[in-house]
């Protein structure tokens, strides 16, 4: 090798050496770009006392949770309460996540990890604003696929990954830069009906229970005392005793699945009246009717009467004994007036019932009398 070659080749070595050098780090700066925010909030400017709005969009629903005067709606329910529990949860969660992985991702790949906005297609994602109270948007952020790992209680190799540990997350103004964070987010839905506070009427202590229907779809029980024996209020027939608490319970215990906007008469069939009159002089009735498709019921309903504002002392009563039982009734009545006074606020509605919940109360006589269960 000449002194002219040799010199070639220390140059190529040089030229070779300086490319690889700036590509090294080029490779330190897109790791850099993209790792710089593993451990920072995920959302480090949003401040929860400033929002006053938050709207939910994915491919098949919208949500828009709205405050106002110091309480929060869900617009698509017909301004109807929202669960201001799962509301601070989802708020306090977001301000405080912190991002465990970023990576560059390009906009075409997006879909993947069904990140893509609602409504250009497949693999899009759950969309997140938040607003103030003029209108402004305070945060946006897209939640994308739930990020799977192996169940911890199941060693075996053959585990597959089914347990969620976290999600992907592409917040607004990133430029592509995929974020994951070490929750999968699984109460941030789009469904309007999720987010409704699911107070509903409470009738217990009932003396009478009747429904009103077609044909044999009509009947009245009743008792003489609280926790005293059901007995049919007419007719021979003997009461099934267990048919009839059934029909009480389920009665005193239900919760609705979703509240119906502008439902119309036609979409419904078989419609009953329940009446159930209770030992506090309280009425509630009951309007129950099967929807069409679904199987599921409509429910409205209201209540009347006020309860009794003096205690009727029993007989022999000592004067500690009467001091102490007309402060247990006082405080027993202040519950009691102030959770009438919510139901009173909830009649203006219409709710969707399962079947099932309804199933005991929804009887003809015949299904209520102990000689059918034999």
């Amino acid at each position: 090798m000449n002194r002219k070659q040799f010199l070639v080749l220390i140059i190529a070595l040089a030229v070779l050496g300086g490319a690889g050098f700036a590509l090294f780090w080029q490779d330190i700066a897109a790791y850099r770009a993209t790792g710089a925010k593993i451990g920072a909030r995920l959302l480090p400017d949003l401040k929860v006392s400033d929002v006053a709005q938050i709207r939910l969009q994915d491919a098949r629903s919208q949500t828009t949770l709205v405050r106002k005067d110091d309480a929060w709606l869900v617009r698509e329910r017909g301004d109807y309460r929202a669960n201001v529990q799962d509301i601070g949860d989802l708020l306090i969660k977001l301000v405080e996540l912190k991002v465990t992985q970023s990576e560059a991702v390009g906009e075409s790949l997006l879909p993947r990890l069904d990140l893509a906005m609602p409504g250009q297609g497949q693999g899009s994602g759950t969309l997140v604003e938040f607003k103030d109270a003029a209108g402004k948007t305070l945060a946006s952020l897209m939640l994308g696929k739930t990020v799977l790992k192996k169940d911890p209680l199941n060693p075996l190799p053959s585990a597959q990954n089914g347990v969620p540990a976290g999600r992907y997350v592409l917040a607004a103004g990133t430029k592509g830069s995929v974020m994951v964070v070490s929750d999968p987010l699984s109460g941030a839905e789009a469904e309007p009906g999720k987010w409704l506070a699911r107070d509903f009427f409470k009738a217990d202590r009932i003396k009478t229970l009747a429904l009103a229907g077609e044909g044999a779809m009509s009947w009245k029980i009743t008792r003489d005392v609280e926790y005293g024996q059901w007995k049919f209020a007419s007719g021979g027939d003997e009461l099934d005793a267990s048919a009839a608490v059934g029909a009480v319970n389920a009665l005193g215990g239900l919760s609705f699945n979703d509240v119906a906007i502008d439902p119309r008469p036609d979409d419904t069939e078989k419609p009953v009246t329940v009446t159930a009159e209770t030992f506090d002089h309280l009425t509630y009735t009951v309007k129950i009717a099967r929807k069409k498709t679904g199987g599921d019921y409509y429910v409205n309903f209201t209540v009347s009467g006020e309860p009794p504002r003096q205690r009727v002392p029993e007989k022999g009563e000592k004067p500690e004994e009467k001091e102490r039982r007309d402060k247990e009734f006082a405080e027993t009545l202040k519950k009691l007036e102030e959770r009438v006074a919510r139901e009173k606020a909830l009649v203006k509605w219409t709710y969707v019932v399962s079947a099932k919940q309804l199933a005991p109360l929804v009887k003809d006589r015949a299904q209520l009398a102990a000689a059918q269960k034999k």
